[in-house]
């Protein structure tokens, strides 16, 4: 199953939760992410990630054009902004909004802002793992 989370920058959300389901979806998907307007990988979205075991150190912050026609079974857009501005898909797509907080806009100290991109992570993990189980429709 293809999945494509999408969001604006492509820095953080996006980027946490295409490493999320690639975890812990094992080959049950192929998982991508991209942004509208992309930009880079945030070193908080990496370190908050590295902290669960997952390293996303290696991505790149992605163009949802390098997705268009391509199949894709999911594409769920993970804060408003995406949502709104989302190219369009095959009618066959299946697509999930879920209005996630940017902890890329997270204020104060280097510590206060870690934290907001953990609670994101621990969001995200909570609403992929209800996906994986079929529960995805319940938390659009």
């Amino acid at each position: 199953m293809r999945v494509l989370i999408l969001c604006t920058g492509n820095s953080a959300r996006s980027q946490m939760a295409e490493g999320l389901l690639r975890h812990d979806g094992g080959k049950v998907y192929a998982v991508f992410s991209a942004g509208t307007k992309p930009t880079h990988v945030r070193p908080e979205a990496i370190a908050a990630m590295r902290e669960v075991g997952i390293d996303i150190s290696g991505h790149r912050s992605k163009s949802v054009d390098e997705f268009a026609g391509q199949d894709i079974d999911y594409v769920i857009t993970v804060c408003d902004n995406a949502r709104e501005s989302c190219p369009v898909f095959p009618a066959k797509t299946k697509h999930i909004h879920w209005s996630i907080e940017d902890p890329a806009a997270a204020q104060g100290s280097e510590r206060e802002r870690l934290a907001a991109f953990r609670r994101v992570r621990d969001e995200l993990r909570a609403r992929l793992q209800a996906f994986a189980q079929g529960e995805a429709g319940k938390l659009c």
